[in-house]
């Protein structure tokens, strides 16, 4: 069947063979008579596919072995709260970068557990930049410096992130995990919602440095707690199945493709076709974001007018192009390309986007 063009910011574009791997086995999987759906997360068959979905990621990242993959459920959003809850106490000063929507959310609750600096952002800056080294003002001793990786309402990315002077970072990854090859070793916790490069939502990886994780709180819930998950290879309480089953499939599918180098330079050549056809018309596209801070995963721009932008979004939508109106918040444009868009899609929207300037 055909598919339509997916520029979804989230959920967004799964890869068709992974897709296609569960549609073959959707009622029969593994020769068990039952879908993945059904298993229980008990069973050593299930056991299995969690396990291969967790070397798999290790192995894509090159991830060292003082490093732990859960598989947690609550989305980024939780994990706001999660990572307070588990590493800042009254008295203590977590750094949080504000790029945007998402570390605004994180930073507020953040707060209620302890005291946080915002090391850039707000007045210090604007959501069309990305901080550089000297624009930072991190706390000497921080607890930890919280990142957000790439912002998908403001259309951003970190391309190089920040010196902590070996203060632990804590990054929120969701938009644009596993992009490009990337060293994990600066990192001490990495979270990001499944539900926009690596599978489908209801599930949200967590990669944890085993020296950071000794240091969690213990007077929390034990829900909560990174070190239970941790403990019970995240099969502590029954754990969204068939969501790591899907992303088992599409980082099986990402190996195949050839790794995380591959994903780089696809993923580059498709965003810049689309920024080459903005900037080529700057009297019709505006991109509001700085070169240097452009986003490889969310690329947002405006035309002219609202009643083009709504036009654009209406005649893309008759020609099978799916998501591309930006944020509510923030309206214009927005074209999100992860992993999982195929290059025939950013062709077809960079054809439409030469098209309708010529026409209006």
């Amino acid at each position: 069947m055909p598919r339509s063009f997916n520029f979804s910011a989230g959920p967004s574009v799964l890869p068709v063979a992974a897709l296609e791997r569960a549609q073959r086995e959707l009622l029969d999987w593994a020769g068990t008579g039952t879908s993945v759906m059904e298993a229980s997360h008990r069973g050593k068959d299930y056991e299995a596919v969690h396990n291969e979905a967790i070397s798999l990621m290790k192995e894509l990242i090159g991830l060292p072995d003082n490093y732990q993959v859960l598989f947690l459920q609550g989305g980024a959003s939780q994990q706001f709260a999660v990572v307070p809850m588990n590493f800042l106490s009254p008295g203590q000063t977590a750094d949080y970068i504000n790029t945007g929507t998402w570390a605004k959310k994180a930073i507020a609750e953040a707060k209620l557990f302890g005291t946080v600096n915002v090391a850039w952002g707000g007045d210090k800056g604007n959501a069309t930049q990305i901080p550089k080294q000297a624009d930072l003002s991190l706390t000497p001793g921080a607890r930890y410096v919280h990142v957000t990786s790439n912002n998908t309402i403001e259309g951003t990315q970190f391309h190089a992130f920040p010196d902590t002077k070996g203060v632990p970072i804590v990054c929120d990854m969701s938009s644009d995990f596993l992009w490009a090859p990337f060293d994990p070793k600066p990192f001490a916790l990495i979270y990001a919602g499944a539900q926009k490069n690596i599978g489908p939502a209801g599930v949200t990886a967590v990669i944890i440095r085993n020296d950071l994780l000794e240091t969690a709180k213990t007077d929390i819930p034990t829900i909560f707690k990174y070190g239970t998950h941790a403990k019970e290879n995240s099969l502590y309480n029954t754990p969204p199945c068939f969501a790591i089953y899907m992303v088992r499939n599409v980082l099986a599918v990402v190996k195949e493709t050839g790794g995380l180098s591959a994903m780089k330079a696809y993923n580059e050549k498709k965003a810049g076709m689309i920024y080459e056809t903005i900037d080529a018309k700057p009297d019709f596209f505006r991109s509001p974001v700085d070169r240097d801070a452009r986003s490889m995963m969310n690329i947002v721009f405006r035309l002219p007018s609202e009643e083009l932008e709504e036009k654009f979004v209406a005649e893309g939508k008759k020609l099978k192009m799916m998501g591309l109106k930006g944020h509510r918040s923030v309206g214009g444009i927005r074209v999100s390309v992860y992993n999982s868009c195929p290059m025939e899609a950013a062709e077809a929207v960079t054809s439409f986007m030469k098209e309708f300037a010529k026409a209006n």
